[in-house]
């Protein structure tokens, strides 16, 4: 799907180069560099073989059609490179190369590299939809909209305070991320099982120096059986998922024809329907959400891999081996398309009103309770406002009349602003100093 001319546009170009075979099979080298230059520094190796080493550690130096064969006929996929590795090198050299490492190693730490890569391409998309929402809350901070539960107005809010939610859950979000990358995904190099028995008492400083030459932190227990760290950050991701399928599904519900509330950037030529000509489809906000299932979709993989046999277990190794790209090309995916759809959307804040008072102010049935609440008790007042709700509704007649014509309210003095609690843009509450706080919050950060 990555190279479907059907869908490949729908992924992150850069995300999708970082996850290449030359790419991948880059980072195994660059690690295998690593760690010869680390032993070189403690004297495990010579250091000419290191130096070496890191000079034919170049992808480009491999054939990966051939590799591909062999890889197929040995059943093993990193011990073909290896010996393609020490052809380039040569002996001396070859015999120091690997040296007391095991290939989960060099897969799990490359993919440490490639991880990182990838957690800067999507904290980028991130920082710029917030940034874009941001500007986009500040302006409609007092844009009056009405609020909904259930599918049914609820209240009025202003867009602002809408935008303001999505904001502040983004911004938890790349926080969320933020934290747990590093530890998520360390440099690992204990050997067989993990401990660190061909190094010897060397090998906790040949993981630390790795790490530190590769702007990793080191494992410290580089246990082969353990994945909940990177499972932690993949259902860190499908969070952000979830976030992301929630901002685009309300952009659809606002950009619906009866709505028309909001709507996603259009260009001529962006075409809905091969049939239905006049269609604007929201595009971008559908493809969004489909994004967001399918990296969903890779968070319970992650978390069923964690379960390993023993000290080692391809069984799991080769499903986090293959899940791990998709994620995290996904992933990477729905930032950029998050952005796209921030930095395009187009408000209409004269179709928010006319929805705000197309019921004619029951939408501002609390305002009117609240009024009524020291009169006869919030109870009542309810029960005032739910029938004359009702009769409204059934009967045709204003809200108002039917407030005011409510036989619990007969012969008392009524508020005389009973009228004016029923503009709806008068009962947004604290919708604009919230937006305001919560901008300043996010960009403080």
């Amino acid at each position: 799907m990555f190279d479907s001319f059907v869908t490949r546009h729908w992924f992150h170009a850069e995300a999708k180069r970082l996850w290449s075979d030359e790419a991948t099979l880059q980072a195994w080298l660059d690690v295998e560099a690593a760690l010869a230059q680390a032993q070189a520094g403690l004297g495990l190796i010579p250091a000419e073989a290191a130096a070496t080493i890191a000079a034919h550690a170049d992808a480009r130096l491999f054939d990966t059609e051939r590799l591909a064969e062999e890889i197929a006929f040995a059943q093993h996929p990193l011990v073909p490179v290896l010996h393609r590795f020490e052809e380039l090198c040569g002996e001396p050299a070859a015999g120091y190369l690997h040296w007391g490492a095991t290939t989960q190693n060099i897969f799990d730490t490359a993919s440490a590299l490639q991880m990182t890569a990838t957690h800067a391409v999507i904290a980028r998309h991130l920082e710029q939809a917030i940034d874009a929402l941001s500007r986009l809350a500040l302006e409609h901070r007092v844009t009056a909209q009405a609020g909904r539960t259930h599918g049914q107005h609820a209240l009025p809010m202003t867009f602002g305070f809408k935008v303001s939610g999505w904001i502040d859950e983004l911004d938890r979000e790349r926080t969320r991320l933020d934290e747990r990358l590093a530890g998520a995904f360390p440099a690992c190099m204990g050997g067989a099982i993990g401990t660190f028995a061909a190094m010897g008492p060397a090998g906790r400083e040949v993981e630390r120096q790795l790490a530190a030459l590769l702007g990793l932190r080191p494992a410290g227990l580089p246990m082969r059986s353990s994945y909940d760290r990177a499972s932690d950050y993949i259902a860190a991701l499908g969070l952000l998922a979830g976030t992301a399928q929630k901002i685009a599904q309300d952009v659809v519900f606002m950009q619906r024809t009866e709505i028309g509330e909001a709507a996603e950037s259009f260009h001529v030529g962006k075409v809905g329907s091969s049939t239905m000509a006049h269609k604007r489809n929201p595009s971008t906000a559908l493809l969004l959400a489909s994004l967001a299932r399918m990296l969903r979709a890779r968070v319970p993989a992650a978390l069923e891999a964690m379960v390993r046999m023993d000290e080692g277990d391809s069984s799991a190794t080769n499903v986090t081996d293959t899940l791990l790209p998709e994620a995290a090309i996904i992933a990477a995916s729905v930032a950029q398309t998050l952005q796209r759809l921030a930095q395009g959307l187009v408000v209409d804040p004269q179709a928010m009103q006319r929805n705000l008072t197309c019921t004619q102010g029951l939408i501002a049935s609390e305002a009117v309770m609240m009024r009524l609440t020291p009169l006869i008790g919030r109870h009542m007042a309810h029960r005032v406002l739910y029938d004359a709700a009702q009769r409204a509704r059934s009967e045709c007649v204003p809200f108002l009349t039917a407030i005011v014509e409510h036989p619990l309210l007969q012969g008392l003095e009524l508020p005389p602003t009973l009228a004016q609690a029923l503009e709806p843009s008068r009962y947004v509450g604290g919708s604009a100093s919230l937006t305001d706080e919560t901008v300043a919050r996010v960009q403080r950060r």
